[in-house]
């Protein structure tokens, strides 16, 4: 008998709980348990999503009404704008905080916890929705927007957030770099700036300056795919 929900085995005399509607399905009754952790990059109700006004920017491409300094990072990217409150209000699962995200990126925080990655030789912890048949050595090459994460938060997601572990595997990257970034692409008309679609946008791309920037990007390198149990049962040094 097979999880409907992580896709693991159901042992002999493990709670379990009947998918509704249905005879011979079932669940592991902790698969079926709400998350007591929000992840760091986890945007809040409480954090409210602010819209200014696009328009045209004199040096070419868009900018802000009003635009202040913090609306763009070093590179000169223009970033979408949402308040900082975590914690506040009920955490929204799927909806990423712009800023949290940039910061784990950046400084390669664990997407969980929001304290450093887990590192060793081998390179950077990942957990990545697995795509082995995409390309043949996969994930090398692969831009993503996930940040990594820590083997104790490697835990926390098998027992927690099934449906986060579901099709995942674990990586080891020994070479990353920041790239790009996925936005809100705008293109010019007679009525003012208008978005046109979503999209990862690289760094030295003309379209860099018609987008509104929502999450980093890094291109991982060097990638190894490595066994869970392994990792979850060596020893921090």
């Amino acid at each position: 008998m097979i999880c409907t929900i992580c896709d693991q085995p159901i042992e002999d005399g493990q709670p379990r709980k009947r998918v509704a509607r249905t005879r011979d399905r079932y669940t592991h009754k902790a698969c079926r348990t709400a998350s007591t952790t929000v992840p760091f990059i986890t945007a809040w109700s409480g954090e409210q999503h602010v819209e200014p006004l696009v328009v045209y920017r004199l040096l070419g491409g868009i900018g802000y009404s009003g635009e202040q300094p913090q609306d763009r990072d070093s590179r000169g990217v223009l970033w979408l704008r949402r308040h900082a409150a975590r914690g506040s209000g009920r955490p929204l699962y799927g909806d990423v905080h712009p800023g949290r995200q940039r910061l784990a990126m950046e400084r390669l925080l664990c997407q969980v916890c929001g304290e450093p990655a887990d590192t060793d030789e081998r390179g950077v912890l990942w957990l990545l929705e697995d795509a082995r048949t995409d390309w043949e050595g996969w994930p090398n090459e692969l831009l993503t927007t996930h940040p990594p994460i820590c083997r104790p938060c490697v835990s926390t997601a098998r027992q927690e957030c099934p449906h986060m572990w579901r099709g995942s595997v674990l990586v080891r990257v020994g070479r990353s770099e920041v790239c790009a970034v996925w936005g809100r692409r705008y293109t010019p008309s007679r009525l003012g700036p208008v978005p046109i679609a979503s999209a990862v946008v690289l760094f030295d791309s003309p379209l860099l300056g018609w987008t509104v920037a929502s999450q980093l990007v890094r291109a991982l390198y060097e990638c190894k795919i490595v066994s869970v149990d392994e990792e979850l049962s060596t020893a921090r040094p």
